[in-house]
């Protein structure tokens, strides 16, 4: 295996309009000053029970290997404070990016020793983005009926509610997530994570392993172009990540490991848009969505999804889940 990595330069602007209070907008609670930038030393050692479906938990003993992302930066005893968790501990491993428009970046802070706890996730864009992007962004979340977003005054802008804030900032959006709060308290962390952003290394244009190189081609064809940037990882089960990302589109490929793979899939296999692709134990093609889901033995799944949702020719999309098979059905 060999990981390749495209760096281009990318100037973050460490810009902070401080304060809240406008109407519709909600107001920082009183906190503590934000204190210098935490290192995993200051860190509480309560370690988290690994799980499968996330990253290791706890610190590792030599701080010099873990990558320098804002989870690093960030202050660690205001993130427990204001979230009233135990423990706001650096995961050591980054886990794989959050697909979507936009795709963002990820680094995580674990906030409970529990197997399952909760976390923060601390997100930035891969590709660039302006105001323009701002807005479709909370037009996307708008569009799920979920939580209604509010107006966050942070970096230059941004929205969000009890669960998470998203603000531009240098040209990149930040995402941050976690367990149930309140809007204003995010807010706080958001300036904290404002405040550390100047000077981050950038993680490239594109992080691609061989892998994935397979479904390039066909990729490629769903998508429409080629791809701006990859994202490409690995899951701490093994499993091989693969994204492809464009402005308008991203395509990627997973796995869900579940004892339940057989009654997850059984549905799709009903549903009137779906078709099937001779991948597998079994594999259907959303012809609605362009979603392709292929079972492999009793407890996994494997995940290829485009965004946005659409009708994709399901010819293009059943070629690049052949092109792709071999990784996760060997």
């Amino acid at each position: 295996m060999r990981i390749r990595r495209v760096v281009t330069a990318s100037g973050l602007a460490a810009v902070l309009l401080a304060g809240c209070g406008s109407p519709g907008q909600e107001t920082a609670p009183s906190v503590p000053p934000l204190v210098s930038v935490s290192t995993p030393e200051d860190t509480p050692s309560e370690t988290p029970s690994q799980t499968p479906s996330q990253t290791p938990s706890g610190t590792p003993s030599d701080p010099s290997k873990i990558a320098d992302t804002l989870c690093v930066r960030m202050d660690a005893t205001l993130v427990r404070t204001t979230l009233a968790t135990p423990v706001a501990n650096i995961q050591p491993t980054t886990p794989p990016v959050d697909f979507g428009l936009p795709t963002y970046d990820v680094c995580q802070l674990t906030l409970s020793a529990s197997r399952n706890g909760p976390v923060l996730n601390v997100e930035t864009s891969v590709l660039p983005a302006t105001a323009a992007t701002l807005a479709a962004s909370q037009k996307a979340y708008a569009a799920t009926k979920r939580e209604k977003a509010l107006p966050a005054v942070v970096g230059q802008g941004g929205y969000g509610t009890s669960t998470f804030v998203v603000f531009l900032l240098g040209g990149k959006l930040y995402k941050i997530a976690g367990p149930k709060a309140t809007l204003a308290k995010y807010v706080v962390i958001a300036q904290n994570a404002v405040s550390q952003v100047s000077g981050l290394p950038d993680p490239g244009q594109s992080i691609t392993r061989q892998e994935c190189d397979r479904g390039s081609s066909a990729a490629e064809k769903v998508m429409g172009a080629p791809a701006m940037s990859r994202r490409d990882s690995q899951t701490i089960l093994g499993d091989i990540v693969c994204g492809w990302i464009t402005s308008t589109s991203v395509l990627s490929t997973s796995v869900r490991r579940t004892p339940n793979a057989k009654a997850l899939i059984a549905p799709l296999g009903k549903a009137a848009t779906s078709q099937s692709v001779p991948l597998g134990d079994e594999g259907y093609v959303d012809t609605a969505t362009g979603r392709t889901t292929i079972r492999v033995g009793d407890d996994k799944l494997v995940d290829l999804v485009p965004l946005p949702a659409r009708a994709i020719n399901p010819d293009l999309m059943t070629q690049f889940a052949l092109a792709m098979s071999s990784l996760y059905t060997r």
